[in-house]
């Protein structure tokens, strides 16, 4: 039993070398690591090659978004398991080891995610992930203290994706077209979506509260007086990732929720929806014009629906 960690990283030197280092040091292998190079430095890939000689590097040509890295990386890999990490992720000794336990609990299960707290070790980033009345993904536990609360394994609605992970089986399942991971979710709820997508083919999501993990939240999206604040939103001063803050939910919700399912949580939709123009007004104004492009990802979001509810 192999398991593949993939790694999507842009060059920042001081998270994915503490990742790396941490998965250097794990008490599970065989593993295979591939990490996927968006620095366009070829220095940094040195740097990577020469300190960590038995990670596979590539080196893109561009900065894809991280779907399509995330793509690149599961279709270079030969694991029964496939870890997607954030560069920015610590993982204790043990994550591995216990995080597999999880998938022997039940057949249905190909989800599994540990205890993921802030790099500061005493605050909660994630037990599990779950689906708000608002169709937001929703992180159990977020930016609470660590007092012990989510000490009890069990089910959850999906994974995080500063540490997912995912058995192959399920992401073959999943597939659309020759993607696992939707390359229209450049940034942001592309774990929900893959979530959501496998839920609605049967599989099932695991939470192992002693495979802990170690997270600098925003560490690749935030400037760095933003990393580990809970509004993450006031952080982000890229327009482009605001709007695939917006984008991505709406694309979610058309691909995998049920019409009863939108009807009955379409107040909730509704007010959220308002709250998030509200802030774009008053905040990232320049980010509204872009929702003019909104139509072309939803009719992409229709297709591949269709496409799916016909497998």
């Amino acid at each position: 039993m192999i398991v593949s960690v993939i790694i999507v990283t842009t060059g920042e030197a001081e998270h994915i070398i503490s990742c790396l280092d941490s998965l250097k040091a794990q008490a599970f292998s065989p593993l295979e690591v591939v990490v996927i190079d968006n620095s366009l430095r070829p220095s940094f890939r040195k740097e990577i090659v020469v300190r960590f000689p038995w990670v596979k590097v590539y080196s893109s040509p561009n900065n894809f978004s991280y779907g399509i890295s995330m793509n690149m990386g599961i279709s270079m890999s030969k694991g029964d398991f496939i870890l997607c990490l954030n560069d920015d992720v610590v993982l204790d000794r043990y994550f591995i080891q216990e995080a597999l336990n999880g998938f022997s609990v039940d057949a249905k299960i190909a989800m599994v995610s540990g205890k993921i707290c802030r790099i500061e070790t005493k605050t909660i980033d994630s037990a599990g992930l779950f689906l708000s009345l608002s169709r937001v993904a929703k992180e159990r536990g977020y930016g609470l203290k660590d007092t012990g609360q989510y000490g009890k394994p069990g089910y959850i609605f999906g994974v995080s994706g500063a540490a997912a992970f995912y058995h192959k089986q399920m992401m073959e399942d999943i597939k659309q077209g020759t993607d696992c991971f939707d390359p229209d979710f450049r940034f942001f709820y592309e774990d929900l979506d893959i979530a959501w997508r496998a839920r609605n083919r049967g599989w099932k999501a695991y939470y192992v509260p002693t495979a802990i993990a170690y997270h600098a939240r925003g560490g690749t999206a935030r400037k760095k007086q933003g990393v580990g604040k809970v509004f993450a939103r006031f952080y982000i001063n890229d327009d482009d990732l605001q709007f695939e803050l917006i984008k991505n939910r709406c694309l979610a919700i058309i691909k995998n929720d049920t019409a009863l399912g939108f009807l009955l949580h379409l107040p909730f939709i509704f007010i959220y929806s308002l709250a998030e123009l509200g802030f774009l007004v008053l905040f990232r104004p320049k980010v509204i014009p872009k929702l003019l492009s909104l139509p072309r990802f939803m009719k992409s979001a229709f297709r591949k629906r269709f496409a799916a509810e016909r497998i």
